[in-house]
């Protein structure tokens, strides 16, 4: 795999999250100078703005005071998200509210309505962008922005309009992000670099799971589904006992969407359950050409063949499978828990009897545990600010603020007496805020806004100290991926991207993936997959794997050194 990263492989809280999740683990308040004011510090700005009395001293910028302060008049900011699933706006719920109240700044969400790329080429076509671009961190875009110097130098605003910036940004993540030229335009949310896992690594856990529809699966005498024969056996006495759900078609297993670059069940998803191993003798590996993995893919071929896989899953995008998840239709998934939970939540207020449960899934032939994606240090998304933004101090100074403990745990908690108060001693949900967010989160978001109903740049490090303690059904699957999750963050962003020769490489090789994968699982027989998997491999080659390798390996090398490994 490696080729392509979805949010999906490893952020830590994605929309449905119930933070009922402890993601991570609890921050110190290392960020103690958010809320103590440096007094020297302000000391010494008060020095200097005597010493420049044609400045007005609200403008003097300090390393230790937050800038937003320095000016709260209203301003909107055009706010693009590249994911056609966001379903809130700004303003409706009081925690965004709240923040606008403070600080003075609104947002106007830019969602597109369908292909994400698409609008997003779109507008970087026009040359002009929305204020904030918020996007995953593996986009190609990224790089066009950067390339196309559509985007700002953060670390140049910081320098001239907010130093207060470096103070609430992790330096590690800054250099993580450095790009050649030795500017940084895009900071992460829910990363964690090696230094995080140092300090809170024994809380992480992984989004990914192999879950079962908990009735239907102690029906059939709960079997072990690690090897093939248990795994197609389950699959055949689950559909044979169970072949319709409330009058419609089992599903026997569900996958995450196929799209027009692959899968991630069938991509790194899997490769994780069967612990393949990410690099061999210093070398990056192509996960994809292992014999464990070919083992699996020719099992779900065999599915296939028995009837066990259903045509939904070729064509099912994500608000397909919501609708029948929620209807209970899948009996098995091999899917990322975060992307599921509020159906989860619904099912459970129903009948807790058929919610969804974590087992041990496809494992490879020693039987080892999978080793599932952690936290990683490139995050989930990037977000980047716009040469055309219409205000760079106000906007550094708010990216800023919402980077800072203060902003995450505003719209982590929300507001005071709101959505949170102080309860024995400890800052934390409301009783009826937290019940809400666990049996309809779209309910709740709409009502208090908080827990992170605005993610951009959550912060799951900071926020943990005040992370309710997960609750069923959520708790089973998480608690399930505790000590399964490793650090990668040395592999990610390895991938080519853009329009280089090797961006262009990289493209063809998932494009390939992405036709060849349902090919391989439609195969008739062994003999017929294995002819297509020769094939494969030679297009591979062809269209320039060994290029591809090489970049991979240079970056993988540069990584491990900005990591110091």
């Amino acid at each position: 795999m490696g080729m392509k990263r979805k949010p999906k492989a490893m952020v830590l809280l994605l929309l449905g999250l119930m933070l009922a999740f402890s993601a991570t683990g609890c921050s110190s308040g290392n960020n103690a100078g958010n809320n103590g004011k440096d007094n020297a510090g302000a000391a010494t700005n008060a020095a200097e703005a005597t010493k420049a009395p044609a400045e007005p001293a609200a403008s003097a910028v300090s390393a230790d005071e937050p800038g937003w302060k320095s000016d709260t008049s209203p301003i909107t900011f055009d706010w693009y998200l590249n994911f056609a699933w966001f379903p809130n706006k700004w303003g409706v719920d009081p925690t965004s509210k709240y923040v606008t109240k403070k600080t003075g700044v609104n947002i106007n969400f830019i969602v597109p309505a369908g292909n994400e790329n698409e609008k997003l080429n779109t507008l970087i076509a026009s040359g002009k962008l929305p204020d904030f671009i918020t996007l995953g961190f593996w986009e190609d875009a990224v790089k066009t922005m950067i390339e196309g110097n559509l985007v700002l130098p953060l670390n140049k605003l910081a320098e001239e309009y907010d130093p207060y910036f470096f103070k609430v940004s992790d330096a590690d993540k800054l250099g993580w992000y450095t790009q050649p030229d030795g500017n940084v335009y895009g900071y992460p949310n829910s990363s964690s670099s090696p230094a995080d896992y140092k300090k809170y690594g024994k809380n992480y856990v992984s989004n990914q799971t192999f879950v079962v529809r908990k009735d239907i699966y102690e029906a059939i005498g709960s079997p072990d589904m690690r090897t093939p024969e248990g795994f197609l056996n389950a699959l055949k006495l689950a559909k044979e006992k169970y072949p319709e759900i409330n009058g419609q078609p089992i599903i026997p297993l569900g996958l995450h969407e196929f799209t027009e670059t692959g899968n991630d069940s069938l991509e790194g998803y899997i490769q994780n359950f069967l612990n393949i191993p990410w690099e061999k003798d210093g070398k990056v590996y192509d996960r994809e050409t292992d014999p464990e993995y070919v083992r699996w893919m020719k099992t779900l071929r065999q599915a296939n063949q028995d009837g066990l896989l259903s045509k939904d899953i070729f064509i099912d995008k994500r608000a397909q499978m919501e609708e029948k998840i929620a209807q209970g239709r899948y009996f098995a998934m091999l899917y990322q828990r975060t992307d599921f939970a509020p159906q989860l939540g619904t099912i459970y207020q129903k009948n807790p009897e058929q919610t969804y449960i974590a087992v041990e899934g496809p494992a490879n032939t020693k039987m080892d545990p999978p080793a599932l994606n952690g936290p990683g240090i490139s995050g989930w998304t990037v977000t980047l600010i716009s040469k055309d933004v219409k205000d760079k101090a106000r906007a550094i100074k708010f990216l800023s603020y919402l980077n800072s403990e203060e902003g995450n745990k505003d719209l982590f908690l929300g507001e005071k007496g709101v959505s949170y108060d102080t309860i024995d001693g400890k800052d934390q949900f409301l009783p009826e805020a937290f019940d809400l967010m666990n049996k309809d989160r779209a309910a709740f978001d709409k009502k208090y806004g908080s827990s992170f109903t605005f993610w951009m740049m959550q912060n799951t490090n900071i926020t943990d100290q005040w992370a309710p303690k997960s609750v069923e059904p959520f708790k089973q699957l998480e608690d399930w991926t505790r000590g399964k999750a490793v650090n990668t963050s040395e592999f990610q962003q390895i991938d080519p991207t853009g329009n280089s020769p090797e961006g262009i490489i990289a493209t063809k090789l998932k494009n390939l993936r992405g036709k060849t994968l349902p090919k391989l699982l439609m195969a008739s027989s062994d003999a017929e997959f294995d002819k297509l998997w020769s094939e494969y491999l030679a297009k591979k080659e062809k269209e320039g794997q060994a290029t591809f390798d090489a970049y991979r390996q240079t970056k993988y090398e540069e990584n491990k050194k900005k990591l110091g490994m």
